[in-house]
């Protein structure tokens, strides 16, 4: 029998991406490899978790004795490792209980499906899967003087905390996990050093903190003006929800956002956005060109498509917008970040020329500059 992954469209062959998740990463990569793409994989934080915290353990002892008259639950990956780590010490039917006897809102589906796996309901979540919207709902209730059960998601949230705290509630805090940074020799620096380099197309994201950490590590090796420069130009950012997007709206960053915040939702974005925006196709007197990422095919002059390294790739690509206009030198050397000068220039001519698939495709226009042969 077929495996019907194996005949998905290769609808990303020729293009770049990077994945920065840890956990579900598989599922990320899997989906852009089976559509051609070629993946870079380096996790901006890792999911470390506390099972065997003494911190967690003491945290769910005192959710017990205090049998809160609220919960918050997060994520599902937090409530899964909290009830695990409540099993391992003893205290799963304990702590069951406890919430049992709570009410329940969770910050979205993923969550209420964990709270129900649990054996455990909830009595509401807020549309747009916010942790602040989430607070809203609760603040909603009278919570003066009543015990909130909260589970943290990797980190402590002061700003969520000290509402709740604010309107007169007492807050028991549970960490399930932590993020983790990586060690400083990593396949992260080289992930930062290949979108700063423009040798990806889109870099994608499905959580808030690994986008932070991601800017951070960039910035602690001075790449972070490098970096912004190429997500802002030529290297797009995809994110899950409109958590994760806020560190990079912060940055001056416009990333492609899902209207459904799920993997899957993502997928499908960044396959639009490549296919619309990654695809340059221009009919030349040897024929249709087609330039995908870094592929060039030039059907009946080549069988298979020519990868292109960034400096001649981009000098296609400006030549190929405009097609058949004459750009000048000065033109070419104004935004072209790797020429400096006119003579640099002559080299990459000289290099695309090389590489192309069929010659004759970029001609010299004496006195003037170069153009492709439309």
């Amino acid at each position: 029998m077929s495996d019907p992954a194996a005949a998905l469209p290769q609808t990303l062959a020729g293009f770049r991406i990077g994945v920065t998740s840890d956990r579900r990463s598989d599922e990320l990569i899997c989906a852009f490899r089976r559509r051609g793409a070629e993946v870079m994989h380096a996790p901006a934080l890792r999911i470390a978790p506390l099972t065997e915290s003494v911190t967690l353990h003491r945290d769910t002892r005192r959710v017990i004795e205090a049998r809160p008259d609220y919960a918050v639950v997060t994520t599902a990956y937090g409530m899964r490792r909290w009830t695990e780590a409540a099993d391992a010490y003893g205290l799963g039917t304990e702590l069951h209980r406890a919430l049992a006897a709570a009410a329940i809102l969770v910050r979205g589906p993923k969550a209420r499906g964990a709270v129900r796996a649990a054996g455990l309901d909830d009595v509401g979540a807020p549309d747009d899967e916010r942790t602040a919207s989430l607070v809203d709902l609760l603040l909603e209730r009278d919570i003066a003087g009543r015990t909130v059960a909260f589970q943290l998601h990797g980190m402590l949230d002061h700003q969520q905390v000290s509402r709740l705290e604010e309107a007169g509630a007492r807050v028991l805090t549970v960490m399930p996990y932590t993020w983790a940074r990586p060690a400083e020799d990593s396949d992260l620096l080289r992930m930062i050093d290949a979108a700063a380099d423009r040798r990806l197309d889109v870099l994608t994201f499905t959580a808030a903190p690994a986008v932070e950490a991601f800017l951070a590590v960039a910035q602690q090796y001075g790449r972070l003006g490098c970096l912004l420069e190429a997500l802002r130009a030529d290297v797009a950012t995809a994110v899950v929800g409109t958590v994760t997007a806020g560190p990079l709206h912060e940055a001056g960053l416009r990333p492609l956002v899902p209207s459904r915040w799920r993997l899957g939702a993502m997928i499908r974005l960044v396959c639009e956005h490549l296919e619309q925006q990654g695809v340059l196709r221009v009919d030349t007197r040897l024929g249709p060109l087609e330039i995908r990422g870094d592929q060039v095919h030039v059907p009946g002059h080549a069988a298979e498509p020519v990868r292109l390294p960034p400096g001649p790739l981009a000098l296609l690509r400006e030549l190929a917008a405009a097609r058949g206009a004459v750009l000048t030198r000065a033109q070419l050397v104004a935004v072209l970040r790797q020429c400096e000068s006119e003579h640099a220039l002559e080299m990459l001519v000289w290099r695309l020329r090389r590489q192309l698939p069929v010659p004759g495709l970029v001609t010299t226009v004496v006195k003037r500059g170069y153009r492709l042969a439309v």
